[in-house]
């Protein structure tokens, strides 16, 4: 297995990237964007998250089996997103909820 040495360049582009995300995550923060805030607060933290998993963990030259587990955790983190999602948006239909 061959060491890959990514260029410094890259690390500069994706920490940019990752802050004009955080940037991106307060600014949607300020408008009322309903029930939808949290599901594009979320779409951003993946993306981000993504960044991180491929980049500097070194994901994307490493092994396909290592893909394999990578992928496999995060679509996991998407499943538990999708049932969190679903419990939030449906409690506005239940009698008597907290909301």
């Amino acid at each position: 297995m061959s060491m890959h040495v990514a260029p410094l360049s890259l690390y500069y582009k994706v920490f940019l990237a990752l802050i004009v995300g955080t940037i991106l995550t307060v600014v949607v923060a300020r408008f009322d964007l309903g029930e939808l805030n949290n599901v594009v607060m979320l779409t951003i933290a993946c993306g981000k998250a993504l960044l991180v998993i491929l980049f500097f963990m070194h994901v994307w030259w490493n092994a396909r089996l290592t893909w394999v587990f990578a992928a496999s955790g995060f679509f996991w983190l998407l499943i538990l997103f999708g049932m969190t999602m679903s419990d939030y948006m449906s409690r506005g239909w239940v009698p008597g909820s907290l909301r």
